[in-house]
């Protein structure tokens, strides 16, 4: 593979007009078609193999009239203080609101009057309106929306407290400034790392490429493949932050391979073929990780892992090929490592005189350096210093060599410390946010607290129980005999008279829990519901079945729950034997295995800790705590290992390769951190910044997305890969690097380490018309 990715690297420098030709088409091409292809009006939420998703289609059959699945929107009222919603004046003008409301859109169903329907508050102040649409909330138009909206804001001109609540007005997040400061973060690391503003906008801008080409696909192709607008954030955040760390990695090799006196054209093969390796690989964890999402077979999920698969695969190419071609461009602008621009000390200051390839050869030019004058003497005293005072060591340098000499007692702390962080995820709740869980600001908060206040806090959600009354004698009967034994459970406030379809085969009954919608009680309702199925079905023949969105959020968080297991083994299985490849060894993979465990549960935790415990809460926007969100852990195992594993293969392959170039364990551990642990700090801060962004998201389920990426990847950069696996490394010793000679030769040979490199001539001619150097391999 490296033999192959050297060749592409030097092509793609060569012919660079021609490579970016064909990325600045493709980036067009999937711009015009994101911006002719029509609005995604839809998008559609199913569980296949749930009770609620089974009710919602019986009634889809049955009684489609009853708009089961549509969009809901339950429009508050509240009389001004001293006053009733049953004075003459309030009545009439609530009644002409609802009029409105019914004849506001043509794809409203019905908008029931609460005198009507008796849904006027004990005391007489509050009142609400439900009104259902004929399609789900993702195909509600704007024009639907804005008449709810322009209708209630009239009906506020008389006086009374009016607000929306429901899924027809549910908020398109967005995420406001604080993802442009993510990226402005990742600009600054950038330039802090490569000391050069050219160096630093590769990766940038080959970053918003590969976004724009993800970003504009799924968009361009929304409506046909049914994508919500979650798809597209998912694949922004993904595909920015693996896009930056790619680019990071073969432009930083490419100033090394400069450094090592080797020419540009050659340095760009050599760098794609070397760091290059690793992007593919390191692509292909997080691809394996966002593709197995289908196993948990819920079509919105699916989708999202696709699409935010398509855009890394697109970092990744933009990586091998875009780069070496804008390296091309930039020339002598992209420093040699240890050289910097004019704004950061570099260029015509510098008097010293430009490093020699090694000691002993004709003193050249150090690739990308402006002036190529030496001093005769100048190198024969740069090599007799080097020989008797070494430089400095980095930081990097200097932390494996303490991790080293202290294995034990860095794995302890680190294990010890994770754990300590893993510890409230005992206490994780799952669930999906409703209208509770949004800012106070917002109407459909308002008015969640307004139906709570006024009737108590089981009316946000209700039950729909779907009573089949075709294996009924008497159907009426029957329904009522469910009805009968529903209100004879706990934690019911009240239970409505069945409401047949046309047919009478058929009956929705609906039930309000004492609780609230997300509350463990209720879910124990909904449990204790279908636990009378049986027995139900056994007096009188119906079938009984618990739907609506408080039943499908419970069917939806126990169908994660349930894939977790075969998801975490799918993903982790086939990146393990991935990484056995790239490795070849069994205890790298397996140790890298483990620690991502660590860090995905510590992660968790804080997770918890913030969202569901309120800790620091106000820091992070957090105004409502409440259950983790149903997807988070099954997301974040997903997400989070494919990322992990970029950090792992980037660090531990660089440590392979000087070990199989014959450094001993524990100096190819230090040797390792001294290249690579720099630029996978750059890249850790900046892969955080950018997750981070998301944090400043009105949506609950972005923002709590965004922190936990973040803190995870905090959490394994900085102490799994910097800490516990070095630590691992140094205990394990040669055993680390050993394989079964069987698994050897039935293993692929893949040569991340770019061996087969060897062999290329080091003196290519190139087009930047440099002198050559020996090549130092």
């Amino acid at each position: 593979m490296a033999t192959f990715l050297y060749k592409l690297g030097r092509l793609s420098f060569r012919r660079r007009h021609f490579v970016a030709l064909i990325w600045v088409a493709l980036l067009t091409l999937a711009g015009v078609g994101a911006a002719s292809a029509p609005t995604a009006a839809s998008s559609s939420f199913s569980i296949p193999g749930t009770e609620a998703q089974r009710a919602f289609d019986l009634l889809e059959k049955r009684a489609p009239e009853a708009s089961a699945d549509g969009a809901s929107a339950r429009v508050v009222f509240k009389a001004p203080d001293g006053e009733k919603v049953t004075d003459p004046e309030n009545k009439a003008a609530i009644s002409r609101t609802v009029a409105a409301l019914g004849s506001g859109s043509d794809q409203v169903a019905r908008a029931a009057d609460p005198f009507a329907s008796r849904t006027v508050s004990k005391d007489g102040t509050t009142a609400y309106a439900s009104v259902t649409y004929k399609v789900t909330s993702m195909e509600l138009t704007d024009d639907s929306r804005d008449a709810l909206e322009r209708t209630t804001d009239d009906a506020r001109t008389g006086g009374m407290t009016v607000e929306v609540g429901g899924d027809a007005l549910q908020a398109m997040p967005h995420t406001g400034a604080t993802e442009i400061i993510g990226i402005a973060v990742a600009a600054v690391v950038l330039v802090i790392t490569f000391g050069s503003l050219v160096a630093a906008g590769l990766p940038l801008l080959t970053a918003l490429v590969g976004v724009g080409i993800g970003v504009s696909s799924i968009t361009a192709l929304a409506d046909a493949l049914d994508l919500g607008t979650t798809t597209s954030t998912l694949a922004m955040m993904i595909g920015l932050a693996v896009g930056i760390d790619y680019a990071l990695f073969i432009v930083s090799r490419y100033r090394a391979e400069l450094a090592e006196g080797r020419d540009r054209e050659d340095a760009a093969g050599r760098a794609v073929g070397t760091a290059g390796s690793a992007v593919v690989f390191a692509g292909l964890t997080v691809v394996i990780a966002l593709v197995g999402l289908a196993v948990v077979n819920i079509p919105m999920l699916t989708k999202m892992g696709f699409a935010a698969a398509g855009t890394v695969a697109v970092a990744v190419l933009i990586a091998l090929t875009m780069i070496p071609a804008l390296l091309g461009y930039a020339g002598r602008k992209v420093k040699p490592t240890g050289e910097k621009g004019r704004l950061f000390g570099g260029g015509r200051k510098k008097a010293a005189p430009a490093p020699a390839a090694s000691a002993g050869t004709t003193p050249a030019a150090s690739a990308g350096s402006e002036s190529a004058q030496a001093a005769p003497t100048a190198v024969p005293a740069r090599a007799t210093s080097s020989q008797a005072a070494p430089a400095k060591a980095n930081l990097g340098t200097r932390w494996a060599r303490f991790v080293v000499r202290r294995p034990v007692a860095v794995l302890l702390l680190g294990v010890l410390g994770l754990g300590a962080a893993a510890v409230p995820v005992a206490q994780l709740e799952l669930g999906l946010p409703d209208d509770g869980a949004q800012p106070a600001s917002t109407t459909q908060r308002k008015a969640y607290d307004l139906i709570a206040d006024g009737f108590g806090p089981g009316y946000n959600g209700p039950l729909m129980v779907v009573t089949d009354l075709k294996g009924a004698d008497d159907g009426k009967a029957a329904a009522a005999a469910v009805r009968k034994r529903i209100s004879g459970l706990d934690d019911v406030l009240a239970v409505a008279p069945p409401q047949p379809n046309k047919a009478g085969d058929t009956a929705i009954i609906s039930v309000v829990p004492s609780s609230k919608p997300s509350s463990t009680a209720t879910e124990d309702l909904v449990h204790a519901i279908r636990d009378e199925a049986g027995a139900i079905r056994a007096d009188s023949g119906a079938d009984v079945m618990v739907t609506g969105s408080t039943a499908m959020n419970i069917d939806v968080s126990q169908k994660l729950n349930d894939a977790l297991l075969p998801y975490l083994a799918l993903v982790v299985g086939l990146a393990f034997l991935l990484l056995i490849v790239v490795f070849r060894s069994v205890l790298v993979p397996l140790k890298a295995a483990l620690g991502f465990l660590l860090s995905v549960l510590a992660a968790l935790g804080a997770v918890v800790a913030v969202f569901q415990w309120g800790w620091l809460g106000s820091l992070f926007g957090v105004e409502q705590t409440g259950p983790i969100m149903s997807m988070m852990p099954i997301f974040m195992v997903g997400v989070v290992f494919g990322l992990a594993m970029d950090y792992e293969v980037f660090l531990v392959t660089r440590m392979r390769e000087a070990y199989v170039h014959g450094e001993s364990p524990h100096e190819a551990i230090v040797t390792g951190f001294r290249h690579g642990a720099r630029v996978v700090t750059a890249a850790a801060v900046i892969m955080i910044a950018v997750f981070a962004g998301f944090i400043g998201s009105s949506e609950q389920m972005v923002k709590m997305i965004g922190f936990g990426l973040a803190i995870a990847v905090f959490f394994d950069a900085f102490v799994v890969r910097m800490a516990i696996v070095p630590a691992v490394l140094a205990l394990l010793g040669r055993r680390a690097w050993s394989l079964p000679r069987w698994l050897d030769r039935a293993l692929p040979n893949v040569d991340v380490e770019g061996e087969g490199l060897k062999d290329m001539a080091g003196t290519a001619s190139g087009t930047d018309g440099e002198r050559r150097v020996p090549t130092a391999v």
